[in-house]
């Protein structure tokens, strides 16, 4: 398969009330098709949010937008362009990376959380050393990703995105 450079050609999902931040490595080639955020179909990622806010899962974008902001979580991924081969994460080189700074200067983010190890690993290179806030590795919610169930899955994100919204119930 031959490398192909692509840049992220849909905005990030946030709003001043986003105290989560979720970020992925870069889209798809589903995603990328459909102009929005884990859209392959068997990913995970929608029935995880829908399980952790206890809501309906979403099937428009709309219904995905209005899940995550009602929830305070925002959306984006580290990469802005890069040269990637189909989907794979394994495949990316020549990385330049979103610029995160501004959400982060507008919007209340307590906790930054990476969808996958590539995520967090890339976001460490490239993110870190200009914002100096700590990521949280948690399990890609990608069908490529099958030592997780779905169950598994629910259970360890739930633990990071609920433990911060008990937090502000005290």
């Amino acid at each position: 398969m031959e490398y192909e450079s692509v840049r992220h050609e849909f905005p990030p999902v946030w709003d001043g009330s986003s105290e989560i931040l979720i970020l992925g490595s870069f889209p798809s080639v589903k995603s990328r098709e459909e102009g929005f955020f884990y859209g392959h179909p068997r990913n995970r990622f929608w029935d995880v949010m829908a399980a952790v806010t206890g809501r309906p899962k979403p099937v428009t974008i709309k219904e995905k937008k209005t899940l995550l902001l009602s929830s305070h979580i925002a959306v984006w991924d580290v990469i802005g362009s890069c040269q990637i081969q189909g989907s794979s994460d394994s495949s990316i080189r020549d990385v330049t990376a979103n610029d995160i700074s501004g959400i982060l200067s507008r919007a209340p983010v307590r906790k930054i959380l990476a969808n996958g190890k590539t995520a967090a690993k890339l976001y460490e290179r490239y993110i870190f050393p200009d914002v100096r806030i700590p990521i949280i590795p948690l399990p890609s919610t990608s069908p490529a990703n099958a030592a997780w169930t779905l169950e598994k899955l629910i259970r360890r994100y739930r633990d990071e995105i609920t433990c911060l919204q008990d937090m502000k119930r005290e």
